[in-house]
């Protein structure tokens, strides 16, 4: 209530929109090997020697990936996840409707304005018209070279083998495409930097749904740094000891591993209208561009952001940290290893959290049986309770009377093998795990589009119904009538407001989270009914235990 009051009385002034920088414009390449590149402020342009005849697409097909590239700059046009689907269809990573005035993937350009011109313009010859690859491992080359001096080639590897961890064998990366790129001019080698056009996706959902806006991700000197479109204003540029970098949105990445070569990263924020948007609403992508010191030979990941993938890609683990898993990745790893596990098992991966979460109860049912044993006992000391708080309900809380009070109580407590305590403590150790499940399923892509039962068809969106978060608050209901109570009537209410709250709060979380907490809640209430079997009600008594020192007017 006071966050909610503090915001409509006191809300923060609108953002000020960003600005939006605008690349130097590129010009569409010759219709014909023939026509000569475009001239740069009055220098005649050179006659091509080796280049493509007409601008063209090259489609390269995996088990995994539709790859489309152009001739025309030899850039990327699509890229589609033959695995994952976006509205029936392969999802595109490609930004779509960008203007062409903005570079496209794998752009290749140097220091100078001139050659870097003509370099994104040209028609590179292709080495093939096409590649069907399936499994197995590919190549594709262009190249360029003019009257001037100009020599460029750029080489695409599809499917490369990665080094892999000690004892495994090296495999194919279905999502890695390794880029070599050079440019000589007069025999000369060019420090050549590649440039990644805006990244990735969409940069908005087409059904309207809420979106996690795409970042840029860094891994630089050992620490992995995520960086908003705002922070990028402050510092764009980098250098030193990256492992990788590039930009992700919440469930795939475009990033380059430069491993041991030696680069620079520099991001640029870039705002677009969305297509066809009436409300004229905006968009944003971040460009990044890889320069070295001379030709490039460097791996790019352009894919999901899966456990497992990632983990081949990298044994070392360092690409895994590009999923932003929050502070508690310790939980999340172990978590989302054993859910993959089950999900070998049953093949649905709501019923993988379902064994998941009966699996967890398990583990921690001895301290939930300890923590009702000891709320049963508390509860039979309760009219104890009342009565010494009765007695010293006439002094004030500065009073030092209050003081013996707390003597009395804690006496008691200990002649009757009572912590107070006790009872939150399987609240306290689930709470970690609720968080855990939480950044789980906001972070793995596993959940993404994956149904259950019914009308929960993807769980990691919320229930679009509310019929999960309603059993679970009514199950959370049945669940605090069950537990023993205190006389505290305030605690009471308290308890009893509890089912409300998380019902309200998890109307919008993910559905998983949800089948997990409902779940937990069932199992709790089985538990409660087999630890009343099993244990006896404590007898009340109505003696009260004298503490040292009682007060003599009592």
């Amino acid at each position: 209530m006071v966050l909610a009051g503090y915001q409509a009385f006191f809300s923060p002034p609108a953002p000020t929109p960003l600005p939006t920088p605008t690349p130097p414009a590129v010009e569409t390449g010759p219709s014909s090997a023939t026509a000569p590149a475009p001239s740069v402020a009055g220098v005649p342009a050179a006659t091509p020697l080796v280049a493509d005849t007409a601008q063209r697409d090259i489609v390269v097909d995996t088990d995994s990936v539709r790859a489309v590239f152009s001739t025309a700059g030899a850039t990327l046009k699509s890229w589609r996840l033959k695995g994952y689907l976006e509205g029936g269809a392969p999802l595109e990573l490609v930004p779509a409707d960008i203007p062409d005035s903005f570079p496209r993937p794998f752009t290749m350009a140097t220091s100078d304005p001139a050659t870097s011109k003509t370099l994104a313009t040209a028609l590179y010859r292709p080495s093939a018209d096409g590649l069907t690859l399936g499994a197995m491992a590919g190549q594709l080359s262009f190249e360029y070279r003019d009257e001037s001096g100009l020599s460029a080639r750029k080489t695409f590897y599809f499917q490369p083998e990665m080094k892999s961890a000690a004892g495994e064998q090296p495999e194919r990366q279905r999502y890695v495409l390794r880029v070599e790129a050079a440019v000589d001019k007069g025999g000369a080698s060019s420090p050549v930097t590649l440039v990644s056009g805006p990244a990735i996706g969409l940069g908005y959902q087409p059904d309207g749904s809420r979106s996690v806006p795409s970042q840029g991700v860094l891994h630089l000197n050992g620490k992995v740094q995520r960086l908003t479109a705002s922070s990028l204003q402050r510092q764009a540029r980098y250098e030193g000891d990256i492992k990788f970098a590039g930009v992700e949105d919440q469930y795939f990445l475009n990033a380059a591993l430069p491993a041991s070569e030696k680069v620079s990263i520099e991001y640029l924020p870039i705002t677009l209208p969305v297509p066809g948007d009436p409300k004229g609403q905006t968009r944003t992508f971040i460009n990044y561009t890889v320069s070295g010191p001379g030709s490039l030979a460097v791996p790019f990941f352009i894919g999901p952001k899966h456990f497992e993938t990632l983990r081949h890609v990298d044994p070392n683990l360092e690409l895994v940290r590009a999923i932003d898993f929050g502070m508690f990745a310790a939980i999340v790893v172990p978590l989302l290893q054993t859910l993959n596990w089950i999900h070998g098992f049953v093949g649905n991966y709501g019923w993988a959290i379902v064994v998941l979460t009966l699996l967890i109860n398990l583990a921690i049912f001895p301290l939930r049986h300890k923590s009702m044993v000891s709320m049963k006992k508390m509860q039979a000391v309760q009219p104890e309770v009342k009565a010494i708080q009765d007695r010293y309900a006439k002094y004030k809380l500065t009073d030092p009377e209050r003081q013996k009070m707390n003597q009395e109580m804690m006496a008691l407590y200990k002649q009757r093998g009572v912590n107070p305590v006790s009872g939150c403590l399987p609240m306290l150790l689930t709470m970690p795990i609720l968080f855990a499940f939480y950044a789980m399923l906001s972070a793995a892509i596993e959940m993404r589009g994956a149904p259950f039962i019914g009308w929960l068809t993807d769980l990691s969106r919320h229930d679009p119904y509310y019929v999960t978060p309603v059993l679970m608050g009514l199950s959370m209901l049945w669940q605090q009538r069950m537990m023993p109570t205190t006389a505290d009537p305030i605690q009471q209410k308290m308890f009893l407001m509890m089912p409300v709250i998380f019902t309200v709060s998890f109307l919008w979380a993910p559905a998983g989270l949800v089948v997990y907490w409902f779940f937990s809640n069932l199992l709790a209430i089985g538990q409660q009914f087999l630890t009343n079997r099993l244990i006896a009600s404590p007898g009340r008594t109505s003696g009260r235990i004298p503490a040292a020192g009682a007060s003599r007017k009592s």
